[in-house]
């Protein structure tokens, strides 16, 4: 396994009193050639040694999907540290500006992404009703960016069921009973990453950028 790459900041809170009951489309982004690199992208890529140690929620309602980790908060440690993993070097110049475009509607100034992540669906698999444990209003925005899919793929929160479009971006209120079923014979694979007002935010240490 290797060692986390560089460290980001030490996150003290997460204040976010804007953040979506339910699921908010954000709109279209262009997603590029990254549904054709996440296509060439190995098996061996996907749920590697680094990305069983940083995401710890793997082990349960995610034990059906597969993810590269790009970069990770720890919040069951306060301040929680958010780092970079070695891999997101090679993918950050094709992601990044796709999230940029995702978020210019919340308008904030000093926007920051503490988690990143590639998140692939089976078909025939699902994810299970949950939540991701703390209150709404201390979450950041979290946002999925379907870059490949099919029609029979859906997310659910609180019972009601959404289809979301590739290369349309969408908010989804984390702290909600959710769950996601890819019912199709294609796997489903998302872009999905946290977005919060780094100005409202109180940090260790100052985020080294987005």
């Amino acid at each position: 396994m290797t060692t986390p790459g560089s460290a980001i900041a030490h996150l003290h809170a997460e204040i976010n009193p804007h953040k979506t009951a339910t699921v908010r489309e954000l709109g279209r982004v262009d997603i590029g050639t990254v549904p054709a690199d996440v296509l060439a992208t190995p098996d061996d890529a996907w749920d590697t040694a680094d990305d069983f140690e940083a995401n710890y929620n793997k082990r349960g309602a995610l034990r059906d999907a597969a993810h590269i980790v790009l970069r990770f908060c720890d919040r069951r440690r306060r301040p929680a540290p958010c780092y970079d993993l070695p891999v997101w070097e090679q993918w950050a110049p094709r992601l990044l500006p796709i999230m940029e475009a995702a978020v210019t509607p919340y308008g904030y100034a000093r926007g920051f992404f503490p988690r990143i992540m590639l998140a692939r669906l089976p078909a025939g698999a699902f994810v299970a009703p949950h939540t991701d444990g703390e209150p709404s209003g201390n979450r950041p925005h979290k946002i999925h960016v379907p870059l490949l899919t099919n029609a029979d793929t859906y997310f659910f929160v609180d019972q009601q069921r959404y289809h979301f479009a590739v290369g349309h971006a969408y908010e989804v209120n984390n702290a909600a009973r959710h769950a996601a079923a890819n019912r199709g014979q294609s796997d489903r694979v998302h872009l999905i990453f946290e977005y919060l007002d780094a100005s409202l935010q109180t940090f260790a240490d100052q985020p080294a950028g987005r």
